[in-house]
């Protein structure tokens, strides 16, 4: 019996399907954990946001509850969703966490909406890293 040949573009496919596979494994991963654990983390962000000095607000428990919201929102979202908010952030930073990427989105642009908050300090790159510094630690490793 002849050997079936397996090309080069057949061992590329098998290796990018093997990594979407895995990604999409670390995403349901982390969107699980994101709504089991949503009010500490919700709590735990809302503290760095106003330890670096980037929301000033009127009411943090407020702030918390919205975040909570969200949070769990974003665990039952659709992936199209998801990437259409952070699409202007993609490029951020490398490899960066898409959790931490739609929150970054959301309080830059949707946040200043909220009647609580007063005002959001510093650039994209600095908020972001302050809300990954939270959420870096449901990202698998």
């Amino acid at each position: 019996m002849a050997k079936v040949f397996t090309g080069a573009s057949n061992a590329t496919n098998k290796t990018i399907q093997a990594i979407d596979r895995k990604r999409e494994q670390e995403r349901r991963q982390m969107l699980s954990l994101l709504f089991k654990n949503a009010e500490e983390l919700a709590m735990r962000l809302v503290q760095r946001l106003m330890d670096e000095h980037i929301i000033e607000t009127t009411s943090d428990r407020a702030l918390r509850e919205t975040y909570v919201d969200v949070l769990r929102a974003l665990s039952n979202m659709e992936d199209f969703d998801i990437q259409y908010k952070i699409a202007p952030l993609r490029n951020l930073t490398n490899d960066p966490n898409f959790i931490s990427l739609y929150l970054t989105q959301y309080t830059i642009e949707d946040l200043m909406e909220h009647p609580k908050v007063q005002d959001v300090f510093g650039d994209d790159l600095e908020v972001y890293k302050v809300i990954d510094s939270v959420f870096d630690r449901i990202r698998p490793k």
